[in-house]
Order: C-alpha cells, then sequence, then structure tokens
C-alpha cells in the first residue's frame, strides 16, 4: 500500500496549460525552471508559479485543482477500484466533488476526507473498501461510511 499525496495543491494539468497556451505537448520537458510531476505515468502536471515569463498570464485560467487527484490515480491510492468515482449507481459516488478539466476527471478527496472527520497523518496508509476487504491492525484508525464501507488509515 502507499501514502495519499497532497500533490496537486501547488500545480497545474500540463494538458490544460498546453491547450490554452497553444504549445506542443512536450514543451513542458524544455521548460527547465518549471518543475513537473507524473502521476500513474500519465497525467503530467507542473508546478504553480513556475512557467516561463511569456506565459504566466495563462495562470488567470487554469483551474485550480487543491484537494483533488485524477480518478484512476485517486483510485489506485485508495486501493478500490475507480469505478466507485465513475458510476452513479456506486454507493459513494454521491459523496464525492468531482472536477472535470480537458476530458480528465479529477475527485476531491481532500474534501471527502473533512466532510467525514478522517484524519490522515502525514506518511499514513489509506484504504477505502468494504468492511469485508478491510484489514484492522491494532496501529489503524477505522472510519465507517455509509452501508457496507469504511476507511482504514494505517500509521
Amino acid at each position: 500500500m502507499s501514502t495519499l499525496p497532497n500533490t496537486l495543491n501547488s500545480f497545474w494539468l500540463w494538458k490544460e496549460v498546453s491547450a490554452k497556451l497553444g504549445v506542443s505537448n512536450p514543451a513542458y520537458k524544455y521548460w527547465r525552471e518549471t518543475p513537473n510531476i507524473k502521476l500513474n505515468n500519465k497525467y503530467v502536471f507542473v508546478q504553480k508559479d513556475t512557467l516561463p515569463k511569456k506565459h504566466e498570464y495563462v495562470q488567470e485560467l487554469l483551474t485550480d485543482l487543491s484537494g483533488h487527484l485524477p480518478i484512476k490515480f485517486a483510485s489506485d491510492q485508495l486501493h478500490v477500484n475507480e469505478h466507485i468515482f465513475s458510476y452513479e449507481k456506486m454507493k459513494l459516488f454521491r459523496e464525492f466533488e468531482y472536477k472535470f478539466v480537458e476530458d480528465v476527471k479529477f475527485v476531491n478527496i481532500k474534501k471527502f476526507f473533512r466532510e467525514n472527520g478522517i484524519l490522515i497523518p502525514k506518511n499514513s496508509i489509506v484504504h477505502l473498501g468494504k468492511f469485508k476487504d478491510l484489514d484492522l491492525v491494532a496501529s489503524s484508525a477505522f472510519y465507517r461510511l455509509k452501508d457496507d464501507y469504511g476507511v482504514v488509515v494505517y500509521n
């Protein structure tokens, strides 16, 4: 299992940046002063306030992703099938806030945890799932959600 990052608070989705600027997809690779990260070997993000000076104006037009993660990455990090964020018929679907940016669907994990009173200490491991799929240990915290779902935070 892995920890759940809160990394997108200070990043822009590269796909949106390149679309708004009309620059080629690999342009960020040549911007040495613009740090970037890649999630799931699929989503590229560039750090806020580090775009080249001639492109800084576009930041006013970009979507703030604070608290959000791409649904595929979030499902991997929460160790749950991504369909929980994709289909309205899923019991927990309406519990999350979603945002679409350049055809990428994001889920607001931070808001979900805050509204459900789930405390995630730094470097903790998080598992969301049905009760029968969760493993409880002495050093973990369990949070009951809707119906037969819960969250376990391993310290």
